[in-house]
């Protein structure tokens, strides 16, 4: 009988790599490592320097439930998030924003919220005084609504308010009010903050007309769901559309009320949102795949 070998098996290594194809491999890590240092460096000029100066006006048809005859093509511009002292986004950029807005074909202009700065890297504060001096020129040619952004209560939300109205830009705080465009009626309904402020739906809409659409204004998309279902739309801002956000790639497709990357428009049921990507920048002084942004809406019912 054959005993067995205690020897142990021979392993079969592979053969070492002649110098030459080291050399290769290096030479093609190396070009790869500065190809990739390249792309992020010029994203990140593009993202700092380039487009938080652009500002654009984009075109948006929302289709809405139950939205009446007599109001189809409705137009309302919306503007979110001026952040007014951010990176590249100063007071002359307000100007250039008014301008825009005068020149528009809308029938009203909507803010919803952070119409200031706190935090923001190389960022200089405005105050609200100076803010609504600047958009003053706007309420002399269209009918102007608000409500107040987190932003906005941090830096005392009563004076932000009475600098607003002051220069005739309705604020809406938990309330609403009748708003009247050639044939069409409609109630516009302001929801306080949902972070800083003290949102109640139930007194905002206590005294809408039952017979009328309703368009809401709101900071922060999260609140979408809290609204009524009878509201038609439902306008917000608050994300920045992610802010950085290339290609969009963040943005969730359905609603999801706390994704950061919100933008475009939502439907749940026969509610819609919208979200604006808004303007200014908040934290980091970077914008990339989310133009500044006037958002101007076209209001279509549903056939």
């Amino acid at each position: 009988m054959q005993q067995a070998s205690t020897e142990p098996p021979v392993s079969e290594e592979d053969p070492p790599l002649d110098p030459a194809t080291v050399q290769r491999q290096r030479r093609w890590l190396r070009r790869v490592s500065l190809v990739v240092t390249v792309v992020v460096v010029v994203c990140g000029f593009y993202a700092w320097l380039w487009e938080p100066r652009q500002l654009v006006e984009r075109d948006y048809t929302l289709r809405l439930a139950n939205w009446p005859a007599q109001c189809d093509g409705l137009r309302i511009d919306q503007v979110t998030d001026l952040h007014t002292g951010s990176w590249l986004n100063g007071i002359d950029n307000v100007d250039r924003i008014v301008a825009k807005l005068s020149a528009s074909d809308s029938d009203v202009v909507v803010f919803t919220g952070d119409y200031v700065i706190l935090s923001v890297v190389l960022g200089k504060y405005v105050d609200p005084a100076t803010i609504a001096n600047h958009l003053a020129p706007l309420t002399q040619k269209k009918a102007v609504y608000a409500v107040m952004g987190n932003h906005d209560w941090w830096d005392g939300g009563p004076r932000v308010i009475r600098e607003f109205e002051r220069v005739g830009i309705h604020v809406l705080e938990n309330e609403s009010t009748r708003v009247g465009v050639r044939d069409c009626g409609f109630n516009l309904v302001g929801v306080d903050d949902l972070t800083a402020g003290k949102p109640q739906p139930l007194a905002a809409y206590a005294r809408i007309d039952p017979g009328l659409p309703t368009v809401a204004l709101e900071h922060e998309p999260e609140m979408f769901l809290k609204l009524p279902a009878s509201t038609a739309l439902v306008l917000a801002g608050h994300t920045h559309g992610g802010q950085v956000n290339p290609f969009g790639l963040r943005t969730p497709s359905k609603f999801r009320a706390k994704s950061a990357a919100l933008s475009g428009e939502y439907h749940v049921g026969d509610r819609t949102l919208f979200v604006s990507p808004g303007i200014g920048t908040s934290w980091l002084p970077l914008r990339m795949g989310r133009y500044p942004e006037i958002s101007r809406l076209t209001l279509r019912s549903v056939k």
